[in-house]
């Protein structure tokens, strides 16, 4: 066989590797937080313990964490410019940190729990078949088949993948370098998610609306609100963040007061809807409308959960902020509740996540034609209006990330 050949063929298994370990991590992930959910639901007394998890959580990465403590933005910076190796413990330590959070009901989600294990076990891989020097296609793989595993969106996957590195577009580079393997990667990790029996979750939007002009011009204008959620939940997150290790310089202090306020007002309003991932919530904003303040206080809790220090992801509240504002919206918009809550639930993700590429991919993959249409218009404009600030702080600009590609020709 040529030698070129070969390389294909030894790349074509070690995607579909780092996809099946990527699959398998995520299905562990969602039972495990199916797990800590139901119980914390049962159990309301366990948020009592929340600041004790969160010193928990923080003293562990503080003593055994090191370079993994970086999380997403560690796996973007060693894309961007390799270094040495995503530490191996990442997988484990992140998995612990996020059942912890979500059983004692801290509000997160699971997104930066799965991209984490997928792209530290993928760097594994590749280093154990000798592929050292193609890790950063390695680690995109990682992080498709993480989340096209956790979500059971495997195209959205594949695009997020290649997408999330930048901001202003996918850059061609990494569309040549990386579409490929994390296309097998996000498929291999959602089949494998699927052969070990594990189900995701299903929305029913109703009746698909029709794509006459005055759709689509309310699907421009809720795209603007949704980008200006997006901005906010980016903005107030990382000012939090920044403002607890400005306070607090012992790091496992940070979760340990950050639960106690986030316990505090989840018990003192009854928010118990809050907690967690949130799921219920985000249904109920498919099936009704919701009032005004229901996306802004997910958005509140969650900013403060993860700015404090504790781990998860966060892009399933991202869902919740999106589905909840776009319910709101029916009232004033005429499409249904189903359509509006669909068109935010991408929306906001994308606009945060700086994906509006990956939000429109995910609005078809999960709502269907029609309504991914619209929800498509609503992510581009919501990216258009969220500014720069998005929820990963190591994206590069698309110029920047292009001369850095140009220049390792």
């Amino acid at each position: 066989m040529p030698e070129t050949g070969k390389k294909l063929l030894a790349w074509v298994a070690l995607a579909a590797g780092i996809g099946v370990l990527a699959g398998l991590a995520s299905a562990l992930l969602i039972v495990a937080l199916n797990w800590a959910n139901a119980t914390r639901e049962s159990h309301h007394w366990l948020l009592a313990g929340l600041p004790l998890a969160g010193f928990a959580v923080g003293w562990l990465y503080w003593r055994y964490g090191g370079r993994a403590a970086g999380g997403n933005n560690l796996i973007l910076e060693e894309i961007h410019t390799p270094t040495e190796a995503v530490p191996l413990r990442m997988a484990p330590l992140v998995l612990l940190g996020t059942v912890l959070t979500h059983l004692f009901g801290g509000s997160a989600g699971r997104e930066g729990t799965a991209v984490q294990m997928g792209a530290s076990l993928a760097d594994w891989l590749a280093g154990l078949f000798g592929q050292k020097q193609m890790r950063r296609v390695a680690l995109m793989a990682g992080i498709a088949g993480g989340f096209g595993g956790v979500f059971g969106t495997p195209w959205t996957g594949a695009i997020f993948g290649v997408e999330v590195l930048a901001v202003g577009w996918v850059g061609w580079n990494s569309v040549l370098e990386g579409l490929g393997p994390c296309l097998i990667a996000s498929f291999a990790g959602d089949l494998t998610v699927h052969l070990m029996g594990v189900h995701h979750t299903e929305y029913h939007i109703g009746a698909a609306p029709a794509l006459v002009p005055i759709h689509w011009v309310w699907a421009a204008v809720a795209g603007v609100v949704f980008g200006l959620i997006a901005r906010l939940f980016s903005t107030l997150h990382h000012g939090l963040s920044h403002l607890f290790k400005k306070m607090l310089a012992y790091p496992p202090m940070r979760p340990l007061v950050g639960g106690t306020l986030v316990a505090l007002l989840i018990w003192g309003l009854r928010a118990w809807q809050f907690a967690g991932l949130g799921v219920p919530g985000i249904l109920a904003s498919f099936d009704g409308q919701q009032p005004w303040w229901v996306w802004a206080a997910k958005l509140g809790l969650t900013a403060l959960t993860l700015g404090a220090g504790f781990k998860g992801g966060e892009v399933t509240p991202l869902f919740f902020m999106g589905a909840a504002a776009g319910s709101t919206m029916a009232g004033l918009v005429p499409l249904s509740v189903g359509v509006l809550a669909a068109m935010g639930f991408a929306a906001v993700f994308s606009a945060a996540a700086n994906t509006p590429l990956a939000g429109v991919v995910m609005a078809m993959e999960l709502f269907g034609g029609r309504v991914g249409a619209l929800a498509g218009l609503a992510c581009v404009t919501a990216y258009l209006f969220s500014g720069p600030v998005g929820i990963y702080s190591s994206q590069l600009p698309i110029m920047v990330r292009w001369k850095m590609w140009m220049e390792k020709k």
